[in-house]
């Protein structure tokens, strides 16, 4: 790469548009494709396998970045009328430079809900028409929006098969997944998944898992707030990406390959600290650790994985100190409701302050540079 990154968006999102499936899936299974409803409550859903999926308010709120800042009105938005920089590159590049970000790293919307379809083959369709429709998107821009792929793991062959797709065919440097189970109860140290970390690891393949807010994968802990929908939304999101980290660090993904390298995104960092010291100390006591990983939880964190910060965690600069400032990263959301724009960039330098000048660095973009493997 000529081009110099010194700015990076670590998780930022598209809005895949309402013709997508219809235009980009394969003809085989253009009838079972998802569609776009108005469900009995007047919103707007997305229907797959005769499931709703998204949030029953609507999926209008996945485009309202700026109800923060009291710009949009969240109730009267629909999806189309969503941040035009969600559904077009052009749009998007100008709202890039007015934070002065140099490059974006590009997740799903709807796309999050694709872990919650049953059918292997379906869900594979899905990803495949949406890496196809988001190279697409990325390509007049290659030097500054990358797209993440998203991986069908409902089966593991297939998984693969899409990974191959997007690394060889597409030129994708990572693909996502939730990071809820996908079988049952079976965490991804799960042997039986042991081919697509290998795979991962051959093709130098970075993985990102990212929650959703949805319920239609098993969720920790939601069950004892059914009724309260930001108390879900923070069990879900920091909780369930907890638990995966425990499984790709403790559970011995990241021992078994060296090469592997693996995010946790949108979830707040500040967990991240005390749940390493956490595993070491089970690693360091004997009544413990019969199921530990060869190598020191903490030390496979500095190897393999990278974590993403919320431009308004205050903890960042303390934490960048004790884990390393190029191990972190951090994200603007944008366009989501919860998103940070304008002014991401700067709600993390101010909360930088402390830090050295290359310390600072690789949080705004040498952490994300590393992870994605952008040389």
């Amino acid at each position: 790469m000529t081009r110099t990154y010194n700015v990076v968006d670590a998780d930022g999102h598209i809005l895949e548009p309402l013709t997508l499936w219809d235009d980009y899936i394969d003809p085989a299974f253009r009838e079972r494709r998802p569609k776009f409803v108005i469900d009995g409550n007047g919103k707007e859903r997305l229907t797959v396998e005769g499931k709703l999926l998204g949030n029953p308010r609507g999926i209008g709120s996945l485009g309202s970045v700026g109800v923060r800042q009291g710009q949009v009105r969240l109730d009267s938005l629909k999806y189309a009328d969503g941040c035009k920089g969600g559904f077009d590159p052009h749009a998007r590049i100008p709202d890039m430079e007015l934070d002065g970000i140099d490059a974006a790293f590009l997740y799903p919307s709807l796309g999050l809900f694709t872990g919650a379809v049953e059918a292997p083959d379906l869900a594979s369709a899905m990803c495949r028409a949406y890496n196809r429709w988001l190279a697409d998107y990325c390509k007049p821009y290659p030097d500054r929006l990358f797209g993440v792929a998203m991986l069908p793991m409902q089966s593991v062959e297939l998984a693969m098969a899409e990974m191959r797709f997007a690394r060889e065919k597409l030129g994708m440097r990572g693909g996502f997944l939730r990071p809820n189970p996908y079988h049952g109860k079976k965490m991804l140290s799960d042997p039986m998944y042991e081919p697509f970390w290998q795979l991962a690891e051959d093709l130098e393949f970075s993985i990102g898992f990212h929650e959703g807010s949805t319920n239609a994968m098993p969720t920790v802990g939601v069950d004892r707030f059914e009724n309260d929908r930001a108390a879900r939304h923070m069990i879900s999101h920091t909780m369930e990406m907890m638990l995966v980290a425990l499984s790709v660090i403790w559970g011995g993904i990241v021992d078994r390959h060296p090469k592997l390298r693996v995010a946790f995104l949108e979830s707040g960092g500040g967990w991240i600290a005390p749940w390493l010291d956490r595993m070491d100390r089970h690693f360091d006591d004997k009544g413990f650790n019969d199921t530990a990983p060869k190598i020191r939880p903490s030390e496979l964190f500095q190897r393999n994985c990278w974590i993403s910060f919320e431009p308004v965690e205050n903890s960042i600069a303390v934490l960048a100190d004790y884990i390393g400032p190029h191990k972190i990263m951090w994200a603007t959301d944008y366009p989501h409701q919860d998103g940070f724009f304008p002014g991401a960039p700067q709600m993390v330098r101010d909360r930088l302050g402390p830090l050295s000048s290359a310390a600072k660095h690789q949080v705004m973009a040498g952490g994300a540079l590393g992870f994605y493997g952008v040389n």
